[in-house]
């Protein structure tokens, strides 16, 4: 049988490092990330097992001439020359090869951040049937303005002299191929897997199943799991993964906070005590949740206090079964917006942050180095209804980070309410099958209106609807004006606490998806 063909990501703490490797896996080439300081005897045992195809250095916060940046040897170089392995630097990855052999990497003039246009100077390799004018996506402050004997320059753009160069199979390029808006980044990533590297594509996602399964068999062993359970298509996936290593040494928790969605805990009951061969317990924790958030305002501690207290009731239930395992439905966009290796943290989740040190439990977290959409088309593999499998993302927080400002009992019914109306109205229409995401917030604003002809002094809600690919990037949606029109006059007919209700016109960046 044919090995299976491997291409490898070098991790220089870029946010997009994650989302190279999809894009690879997305041509049916499995990937794997290592760090930086990765040797070439890591490489050598990959070499063993696999089918290497080629490497790809990714993107990363540091200049080259910093000191203590990340980087690899000029031996490292020297190892991928010799074996002949196509290589690719992305951003930071591109200025470190050209500055190791021998290149000038020098601070921008004027730094480019945003949508840019290239020009292809030869469309060769990574370039092949592509245009000589190129929208991509540019984020940098340094530039890579002489390359060394063997070099030859592909683009160029006004504020970058080299925007991409190759000796050989080694490329190098200044923008991120890897998102959305680079216009033809996924040709020119597809060029290098199968131009470049001439990989066949022999790798699937059912693939991952079958490795994933024996990876937790071997660390879980005869031990008990344990897993927090919420419904959604993460969790879900998790925990049938794991009961297909483990079977019935995994016991499946739910916890209703009292920060779930209208109706949500009684169908996630029925749905896992009569539809999977699990051991599902659910806990009602709704008091503990409602206390421990009296007072605080602050999102990040909002998130931390309901990380704490979730595993707070985990550890419990681990006690009275006596579990070894915590196993989580953790993703990729949840750890890069946690902070992970040199990538910033943008908001703790509350299975990546909130984790208190001293847990007690040791962690598996089968689709950590998934995006949402990959994590679907596992659902669907290992028999997951599409109820769950196409299930819209609901944050681990619930409700709490849909309530800005203090949570209690009332707020979160108003906020509840208000959810079930948006669903239920853009369900009917068949535009949720569009969408990434799509719920209300409850601002900490009132203003005056009047209702039945008299003044009233109520609570504000906002629309947050967007589109998204794997949701580390996502644009508000342009949504019909009637079907908007409909949801607002149900929001402030239905629910008396509520006289105006408003829509959420930013995009992420420079937002979040969740407005906490």
């Amino acid at each position: 049988m044919a090995k299976t063909e491997l291409i490898i990501i070098i991790d220089f703490g870029g946010q997009y490092c994650h989302l190279i490797a999809r894009r690879i896996r997305e041509n049916k080439v499995f990937s794997e990330i290592l760090p930086y300081f990765a040797k070439t005897s890591e490489i050598d045992g990959f070499r063993e097992k696999y089918d290497l195809k080629g490497i790809v250095f990714s993107g990363g916060p540091c200049s080259v001439y910093e000191k203590n940046s990340p980087a690899v040897s000029r031996e490292f170089l020297e190892y991928v020359e010799k074996n002949n392995i196509p290589l690719l630097g992305i951003c930071y990855g591109h200025q470190l090869i050209a500055h190791l052999m021998g290149g000038k990497v020098v601070p921008g003039g004027r730094k480019e951040y945003g949508i840019t246009e290239i020009s292809v100077d030869k469309k060769v390799g990574i370039f092949k049937g592509l245009s000589s004018k190129e929208r991509v996506w540019m984020s940098h402050g340094d530039n890579v303005t002489d390359l060394s004997k063997g070099f030859e320059e592909l683009a160029h753009s006004d504020n970058a002299p080299i925007a991409a160069y190759r000796k050989g199979d080694i490329y190098g390029i200044q923008f991120h191929p890897e998102v959305v808006h680079t216009v033809h980044g996924k040709e020119i990533l597809k060029n290098f897997v199968y131009e470049v590297c001439k990989a066949k594509g022999n790798w699937e996602m059912g693939d991952f199943v079958k490795e994933s399964v024996e990876k937790i068999k071997k660390k879980v062993g005869s031990g008990r799991a344990l897993i927090a359970l919420s419904g959604g298509v993460d969790s879900s996936t998790a925990a049938v993964l794991v009961s297909k290593a483990v079977g019935m040494n995994l016991t499946a928790v739910y916890v209703d906070t009292g920060l779930m969605r209208k109706n949500e805990s009684e169908s996630i009951e029925k749905t896992f005590t009569k539809g999977f061969d699990l051991n599902f317990k659910l806990v009602d924790a709704k008091e503990r949740f409602f206390t421990a958030l009296k007072g605080v305002t602050d999102p990040e501690k909002k998130r931390k206090t309901i990380g704490e207290l979730f595993i707070r009731v985990f550890e419990e239930e681990a006690k009275k079964i006596k579990s070894d395992y915590l196993v989580q439905g953790t993703i990729y966009p949840d750890r890069i917006e946690s902070g992970i290796q040199s990538a910033a943290t943008i908001k703790s989740h509350h299975n990546v942050g909130g984790l208190p040190e001293k847990l007690g439990l040791s962690i598996i977290e089968p689709l950590a180095d998934l995006y949402k959409d990959e994590v679907r088309i596992i659902a669907k593999k290992i028999g997951l209804p599409d109820e769950i499998a196409n299930r819209h993302p609901f944050p681990g927080p619930g409700l709490a980070i849909r309530i800005i400002g203090e949570v209690n009992p009332e707020s979160t019914r108003i906020v509840r309410e208000a959810d079930y109306i948006v669903r239920e109205e853009i369900e009917k229409t068949g535009l949720d099958k569009d969408l990434w995401q799509y719920f209300a917030v409850l601002l900490p604003v009132k203003s005056v209106g009047v209702q039945g002809d008299a003044r009233t002094y109520c609570n504000t809600i906002a629309l947050r609807i967007v589109q998204s690919k794997d949701g580390m990037t996502a644009n508000f949606a342009e949504m019909p004006w009637n079907l908007l029109e409909k949801i607002s006059t149900r929001i402030t007919n239905e629910i008396p606490e509520v006289n105006r209700v408003v829509y959420d016109l930013t995009h992420k960046p420079p937002g979040t998806i969740e407005w906490e």
